[in-house]
């Protein structure tokens, strides 16, 4: 049987608002509404890490292609930290894990920026050296 939430997702918020409004809870599609929750969570999450990504990937290239430096690079290493502090904005429990997903985004920056500027991965610290407060500070370039 197919249900409202797979044929017509906005349909079925609406709905749901409507119902919650009401204080209709037992009509309430919970099962549904608990994962779109934990999805908004994941969401958030990787948007971050997604974002810490292109930072470090950026700066890592910055640090170890110098005659490749250009103004590109230093226009999307800002918009990552702007971009990094508003959704640490909106959500500040992230702030309490920033390191947790600066470890997580490293591999897959060293991994791109070696991709990118044809160096061997070698090439890059195994540890991100870089400060919580270096990688979010708008004048910090390697």
């Amino acid at each position: 049987m197919t249900t409202l939430y797979e044929v017509d997702f906005v349909e079925w918020t609406e709905k749901q608002v409507q119902l919650l409004r009401a204080e209709e809870f037992e009509k309430v599609d919970w099962n549904n509404i608990i994962e779109e929750i934990e999805s908004l969570g994941a969401t958030e999450k990787r948007a971050l890490k997604n974002r810490l990504v292109v930072l470090l990937m950026h700066l890592l290239k910055w640090q170890f292609q110098e005659s490749h430096r250009s103004d590109s690079w230093q226009i999307t290493i800002d918009n990552q930290r702007i971009d990094i502090e508003e959704i640490l904005e909106e959500n500040p429990s992230l702030r309490l894990r920033f390191s947790e997903y600066v470890a997580k985004a490293y591999p897959t920056a060293i991994r791109r920026a070696a991709t990118e500027t044809k160096l061997p991965r070698a090439t890059f610290p195994i540890v991100c050296l870089y400060t919580l407060d270096q990688i979010m500070d708008e004048a910090y370039l390697p």
